[in-house]
């Protein structure tokens, strides 16, 4: 029989293989008051594998104001690279939509806020600026002055925006700022007769809006060449280091963590005792005020302000960036303002680096795609031939269906008019037919698998050749933004949460 001390040891001792159990490796089970998704954060996280997962995680370990130097020393040094004008320009231009990209990031990468009218806040202190800065009204206050006023009129403006709708989410709140989108409009193409006063000049504008000027130094549009002066390229340089900075450290601060709450779970952060309501105001007031900063400095290098400089596809071109870039990501957004403004200059005019960049991007995501597979080699071959047939059964009917000349010279120009059909004169149905057939097959190939998508794929590359060398080259300034939203589409299927944004894991 065994005694009190052998009873007592039983209770202590643990029982057989219990020492071994808690020491193993395997997978153990969430700790009390843990949840299980937070437990196995580690094991759900995920990365990229191979060469890119490598060098993704060698980039993300670089410190994050090691880029923004590198960026601010590219577009210091631009205006010693390049003398042209118009290179200064498209610099200035991309350092405005960095600004504007980084404001709509608070409302929809940080806030999770459907701001449609955001391009508004941006027309607010454009046109604040010049209301205070022009013959206008004969107001003429120190720069120094009316850049910190405009900014706190545009988060004023902001917060007013953001009280009727702040207890509203998704499609409803895009509703209600695309109403006050449509109204800042209305008010600026119809503001040249208010209760019988002119205060926007309605589609003419105001001119001759103030320059710079900081102590006493004004700066002045153009050098005396007539040329851009890239001083104001320095200063709006200048200014978005500041707002990148500062809003650093405010994603850092508590209210950064309650906005990115409150972007994942509305009821969840609202549960947990933190000022919805508040926040959202907060959000729209930093954005606006961010998007009312940069109205300045676009219209104190033009010189003036037209209600056609604020349309629609400028909110949809900054949107593009920020979901390009990758939502909730600073770094994400800048790469993504930067990738756009690019290649929308670049596509402006159809030369010949966008009819090669166009042949090389394919050939490169095929080989993306294949990595090295016979596939591959089907496809491109098959490819060839079809193009090769075709261009010269079409000729073989009628000289003029292989007729028409090229947008210009050089090599691929030549390979491109000598495989792809291009017709003396197009038919005025062939454009929209063969555009809608391009889109029709590229909607097929989501829809097959094996063999069959590649048999599909070769007509579909040569289709997409054809639509290109007759019907976006000869059209480039619609051609810009077909190719940016198909650049956005094929983002969103390979990476969905953009070039750097967090990729989220849901609890299913």
């Amino acid at each position: 029989m065994s005694g009190p001390t052998d009873w007592d040891d039983s209770l202590t001792t643990p029982l057989e293989g219990a020492v071994e159990a808690s020491t193993a490796e395997a997978d153990a089970g969430p700790a009390v008051g843990q949840d299980e998704w937070v437990a196995r954060l580690g094991e759900r996280r995920l990365h990229r594998g191979g060469a890119l997962g490598l060098l993704e995680r060698r980039v993300s370990a670089v410190p994050w104001w090691t880029w923004l130097t590198l960026l601010v020393a590219i577009i210091c040094l631009l205006p010693i690279g390049f003398e042209s004008g118009y290179v200064r320009r498209v610099a200035f231009d991309t350092v405005v939509y960095l600004l504007l990209a980084l404001g709509l990031n608070i409302v929809v990468g940080w806030g999770g806020l459907l701001d449609l009218g955001f391009v508004a806040f941006y027309g607010t202190g454009a046109y604040a600026y010049a209301l205070l800065s022009s013959d206008q009204y004969d107001i003429h206050l120190p720069t120094i002055v009316t850049i910190p006023l405009v900014a706190v009129i545009g988060g004023i403006v902001g917060w007013l925006v953001g009280l009727p709708s702040r207890r509203l989410t998704g499609d409803y709140l895009a509703i209600v700022t695309l109403f006050f989108f449509q109204v800042f409009l209305t008010v600026t193409n119809n503001g040249d007769d208010v209760f019988g006063e002119s205060v926007t000049n309605g589609p003419n504008g105001i001119l001759n809006v103030d320059e710079f000027s900081f102590f006493g130094w004004t700066l002045p549009r153009a050098t005396s060449e007539g040329l851009f002066n890239i001083r104001y390229l320095y200063v709006a340089l200048a200014f978005f280091v500041l707002v990148y900075v500062a809003l650093h450290l405010v994603n850092d601060s508590r209210t950064g963590r309650a906005w990115r709450s409150l972007r994942e779970d509305p009821l969840a952060a609202e549960l947990m005792g933190m000022p919805v309501n508040r926040l959202k105001l907060m959000a729209f007031a930093f954005g606006a005020s961010v998007a009312a900063l940069t109205g300045t400095f676009a219209t104190a290098l033009n010189g003036s302000v037209f209600p056609q400089n604020f349309e629609f596809p400028l909110l949809i071109t900054v949107y593009t960036m920020v979901i390009l870039g990758g939502a909730g990501s600073q770094a994400g957004v800048v790469v993504g303002a930067v990738v756009v403004s690019v290649l929308l200059e670049a596509l402006r005019d159809a030369g010949g680096d966008v009819r090669a960049g166009f042949y090389i991007v394919l050939l490169l995501a095929l080989v993306g795609a294949y990595r090295g597979s016979r596939k591959l080699v089907v496809v491109l071959g098959g490819t060839i031939v079809v193009g090769v047939i075709a261009h010269v059964v079409a000729g073989a009917i009628d000289d003029a269906w292989t007729a028409g000349p090229a947008e210009d010279s050089g090599r691929i120009a030549a390979w491109a008019s000598d495989w792809v059909i291009v017709p003396a004169h197009l038919a005025g149905w062939v454009p929209s037919a063969t555009y809608v057939g391009l889109v029709a097959l590229a909607l097929a190939l989501t829809l097959v698998r094996g063999w069959t998508r590649v048999a599909l794929l070769v007509p579909t590359l040569y289709l997409a050749s054809f639509v290109w060398e007759n019907v976006m080259l000869p059209h480039p300034e619609s051609t810009r933004y077909i190719v940016i939203g198909a650049l956005l589409v094929a983002m969103m299927i390979a990476r969905p949460s953009g070039l750097l944004g967090e990729r989220r894991v849901e609890i299913v």
